[in-house]
């Protein structure tokens, strides 16, 4: 994977989106922390509640616009990409470098479409994690070893991981979800098919 800059450092940042100077995302992160210590058992508590308690906006066909972290933890619900934004605030709070990552992928070979996850820097290297939400055919998990995202890249059908770690979320990616009032109404094809 390439990065944005060799000092994970560069990965701990806040803006309007990754906001987690927000006193809610820091008394989830604080509170998760309190009981996980470890970087790693902590890492993996954030993952699995975001995954688990934040519902993916098409799953739960709910049509509330969520992009920052603290939208994200309010509504309790968003795309892959405003998960990603709230699992990054939560590890960055707590001294976890946590970049952006996408991939593009496609249900039909055809129309493609961008999907967002995370990298966390963890003992000594980046991993890539997928909160997006598990459901029948999509079981990911917290992992350091073999990744364990929602979906494998099928390189026949024409998609493609973008191996990049962000450090900030993708400019496309915010004005898009900016620019609707309606997140279904964007998932029917208002996407985002590239970087």
């Amino acid at each position: 994977m390439t990065v944005d800059s060799d000092a994970p450092e560069a990965y701990l940042g806040q803006d309007a989106v990754v906001d987690f100077g927000r006193p809610e995302i820091s008394e989830l992160a604080s509170g998760l922390r309190s009981q996980h210590t470890d970087d790693v058992d902590f890492a993996r508590a954030a993952f699995e509640h975001v995954r688990d308690n934040i519902r993916h906006s098409w799953d739960a066909q709910d049509p509330r616009v969520s992009i920052s972290a603290s939208d994200t933890l309010a509504h309790g619900t968003g795309l892959c990409f405003a998960k990603a934004h709230l699992l990054a605030a939560i590890l960055r709070s707590q001294g976890i470098p946590t970049g952006l990552c996408y991939q593009r992928l496609t249900d039909d070979g055809a129309t493609f479409m961008l999907h967002g996850l995370v990298a966390v820097f963890l003992n000594g290297n980046w991993h890539r994690q997928d909160a997006r939400g598990n459901k029948p055919g999509v079981d990911a998990q917290f992992s350091l070893g073999e990744e364990r995202l929602a979906w494998p890249v099928r390189r026949e059908l024409g998609e493609r991981d973008y191996n990049r770690v962000f450090a900030t979320p993708s400019r496309k990616v915010i004005e898009t979800l900016e620019a609707t009032n309606n997140i279904l109404d964007l998932c029917r094809g208002g996407l985002p098919s590239d970087l």
